[in-house]
């Protein structure tokens, strides 16, 4: 099922607790064409999801608070949040870490420090052909 509507109205969500990090990915989101918005911590991306509709979260892992796979739970348990795309956005990059994320429910992965096309490979499901 490919979606052929254009990025620019596609909705990206980045979470994370540093907001340099926040800043790198929403830069190269941007630079794709997609609207984005930023939160800085686990609650806040709860919210804000609740309140907005978005397509792509790229959640941080360890944050204060509410880790990114406390809020990954969270959104997987709700019907509401079913068909969004979840992205662990992490600096644990040893492979049993990767596949421990992919089996918690995460839909894809991206490694700090992130690279432009690393973001795009991401995203490329939700890019048009």
């Amino acid at each position: 099922m490919s979606d052929t509507s254009p990025p620019a109205s596609r909705r990206i969500l980045v979470v994370d607790d540093n907001a340099i990090n926040r800043r790198l990915a929403m830069a190269f989101v941007k630079r794709l064409g997609f609207v984005t918005e930023e939160v800085e911590d686990g609650a806040s991306a709860l919210a804000k999801l609740a309140s907005s509709p978005f397509d792509v979260v790229f959640l941080d892992i360890s944050m204060p608070g509410m880790s990114g796979e406390e809020v990954l739970a969270r959104l997987r348990a709700d019907p509401r949040f079913s068909g969004l795309h979840i992205i662990a956005y992490t600096a644990h990059a040893l492979p049993e870490e990767k596949q421990r994320l992919v089996d918690a429910g995460f839909d894809d992965l991206l490694i700090k420090p992130i690279s432009l096309k690393a973001v795009e490979l991401a995203l490329a499901n939700f890019l048009p052909a």
